[in-house]
């Protein structure tokens, strides 16, 4: 229970500097107001706990079943994901006592639960602080793209980096051979971590930093947004579509490129690594650099190898920071950096179950599997994303289209020829 309001804290911590007005805004379809993201997760709990445990359980109110359920077809009917906007009632402070009602009650069950029971339950409670802890990183990157509409250019919270200039890239040599990939030992992993299995791999190298925005903008320089044989055909067919010609986030004033950030817009840092840019954009950036992207099993193959978690070198930028976006990568050390948040990189790897995977019995089994086609899998978590959240089985994904995630690029090299050539790098 220390861990469970820890983790609920938290959450409430994240909304507080947003006005009830900013907690009701979605700005797109793929965006979910703040108010329903503490919403949600409190659903969660009353539906997967409390429902089936709670002597007499009734939920706190009967409409909250349908408004906060995302995508759980086995519990019942759900409120369209692209109206949540113009939900105005329930409003944040009513939510905030949702939120309440969902603590005590919980509190009330386990202390209330003998030990077997509570045993069965641990699971299902811990599956809920990373639920939540998703959800925390996603309410950052929803409310950057609502704060992004509103031409005050309101500040969220955190500092900008100092201004600084992209530092050598190195690349790291990695052995192949037959090797184990997938959530490994007794700790918490989601279901599509699993099970561990053997994968081979050929020899390869991995880039020891991410792409950075002076890169980005040689690539920008180069007509990177206007050669067609740079890109996938889906995402040239995007290009052209949606008029994209710089990361999200990127606007042009006067000639000068600047950069919203939950810190504020700001001109675009040269040292920074880029983010905000999807699959289809890394993949063309990295066929002009003459490179590739690295297969999630190289990443994760490459980040084991490359030391233990907490290895300093390996260590980026995380949501404790506070900083809200990515860093420099500091100088070179001859070793793999940025490799625990940042940005989220982009592998090519489509997001499909390894071998031998089911899902979960119930409801709680449409948590991932059902997502398994039309993604691409991101490794490595971000700045928004909870220190205690990362791990180097962790498979996040989206469409390869999407650019509102705080996605990067990190390159690879050797294994498998670039397929598309451009200018090297």
């Amino acid at each position: 229970m220390a861990r469970y309001d820890q983790v609920r804290t938290h959450t409430e911590l994240l909304a507080a500097p947003l006005s009830p007005e900013d907690q009701t805004v979605q700005s797109m379809a793929d965006v979910s107001p703040t108010k329903w993201h503490r919403a949600h997760v409190t659903w969660f709990f009353e539906t997967f706990v409390l429902a089936e445990n709670e002597r007499g359980f009734s939920p706190f109110q009967d409409k909250y079943w349908f408004l906060f359920n995302s995508y759980y077809e086995a519990v019942g009917p759900r409120y369209n994901r692209a109206e949540r906007g113009v939900v105005s009632r329930p409003g944040a402070h009513d939510v905030g006592i949702y939120r309440g009602n969902v603590d005590t009650r919980m509190r009330d069950l386990v202390d209330s639960l003998d030990q077997g029971t509570l045993d069965k339950l641990t699971s299902t409670i811990e599956l809920g602080f990373h639920h939540e802890q998703q959800h925390q990183e996603l309410l950052l990157m929803d409310i950057k793209h609502v704060l992004s509409m509103n031409p005050l250019q309101p500040v969220y919270a955190g500092t900008p980096s100092a201004v600084s200039e992209p530092d050598q890239i190195d690349w790291l040599d990695v052995e192949g051979g037959l090797v184990e990939i997938g959530c490994r030992g007794d700790a918490f992993c989601f279901d599509n971590e699993l099970p561990e299995h053997q994968v081979y791999l050929e020899p390869y190298r991995l880039a020891d930093r991410l792409v950075t925005n002076g890169e980005w903008l040689a690539f920008m320089a180069d007509g990177g947004y206007r050669r067609p044989e740079l890109w996938l055909s889906d995402g040239w067919a995007k290009v052209k579509a949606e008029g994209w010609d710089a990361p999200l986030y990127w606007l042009n004033l006067d000639g000068v490129w600047f950069e919203h950030t939950l810190n504020g817009t700001w001109p675009v840092n040269p040292g920074l690594p880029v983010s905000h840019v999807s699959h289809y954009e890394a993949d063309a950036y990295a066929a002009w650099a003459g490179k590739r992207l690295p297969t999630e099993a190289e990443w994760e193959h490459g980040v084991r190898q490359a030391g233990p978690r907490d290895a300093q070198h390996l260590v980026g930028n995380l949501a404790d920071t506070q900083s809200f976006h990515p860093r420099a990568a500091g100088p070179s050390t001859g070793k793999l950096r940025q490799a625990w948040g940042d940005c989220w990189e982009w592998t090519s790897s489509a997001y499909l179950p390894y071998p031998g995977f089911h899902p979960a019995a119930g409801a709680i089994g449409e948590y991932n599997g059902k997502f398994m086609s039309n993604q691409m899998v991101l490794r490595g978590g971000c700045a928004l994303t909870p220190a205690g959240h990362v791990r180097d089985s962790y498979r996040n994904f989206f469409p390869p289209s999407a650019r509102w995630a705080l996605s990067g690029v990190r390159l690879a090299d050797g294994g498998a020829p670039a397929t598309r050539g451009g200018t090297a790098a």
